[in-house]
């Protein structure tokens, strides 16, 4: 069911909530929360271990479901859909880019990159063009046919990226991109994504440091379950303002 209202926004949710039961006890992941995010917004997700914030990943992803409430995705109300729509959703609305590369050891660049494309049952030649065009778009055109063993952690993230982008998602998903790259490589990584969000990508990154945090233009906090802040920078004094 499509959402007919004509709007920037490519996340809506709605009183949303996630429990999981543990013996006896109901752990309230998430907690009644409700939050808009506009088409190529740059919104980092922070909060301590147990905040809920892995959890919101996993159901804006379309990895999980929400208990209670809905979640809208580019005009779609994803909350109750089948599990076959849900991968299509995945397979072309969402790019995911993860702490730990989530790479085909044996596999090349191209062939990790292009991996989105060969589920989607593109053919070959235009699989590889466009791989190699993604490939190129990170900086990468000279590693085309390197496995990960042979990239650095910068380059692997780089990797991650460009198969991110492949299938021009509406919104990429970057949890925690920096969390295993040295200080160097992290900090060429946001300045990609960065870059990305100069071009007009919607980009939701989950961090838990604030330094890294501030490369947004949005900082989300949760705790216990619920969304504590929600502060906005503001350009014109560098500061940053609680909505």
């Amino acid at each position: 069911m499509a959402d007919t209202r004509e709007d920037a926004r490519v996340i809506r949710i709605e009183h949303l909530s996630k429990e999981f039961v543990m013996g006896e006890t109901v752990v309230h992941a998430l907690d009644d929360i409700s939050f808009e995010i506009e088409r190529g917004a740059f919104v980092a997700i922070m909060g301590p271990s147990g905040s809920g914030k892995t959890t919101l990943l996993d159901i804006l992803g379309c990895l999980s479901r929400p208990t209670s409430g809905t979640y809208w995705l580019a005009g779609t109300r994803v909350s109750d859909l089948s599990e076959g729509r849900l991968a299509d959703i995945r397979n072309h609305e969402i790019g995911f880019v993860f702490q730990n590369f989530n790479l085909l050891a044996r596999s090349s660049a191209l062939s990790n990159v292009e991996l989105p494309l060969l589920y989607d049952g593109v053919g070959r030649k235009d699989r590889i063009r466009r791989a190699k065009e993604a490939l190129e778009a990170v900086g990468l055109a000279d590693r085309v046919h390197h496995r990960p063993n042979e990239l650095s952690g910068g380059q692997r993230q780089r990797v991650a990226v460009a198969r991110a982008l492949i299938n021009s998602p509406s919104i990429v998903f970057a949890d925690e991109p920096t969390g295993n790259l040295d200080s160097i490589s992290g900090e060429s990584i946001l300045a990609l994504i960065v870059e990305l969000h100069q071009k007009g990508h919607t980009i939701v990154m989950v961090t838990h440091e604030r330094d890294i945090a501030e490369h947004a233009q949005r900082i989300m906090s949760f705790r216990d379950g619920k969304l504590v802040k929600d502060e906005w920078r503001n350009q014109t004094e560098k500061t940053w303002q609680a909505n």
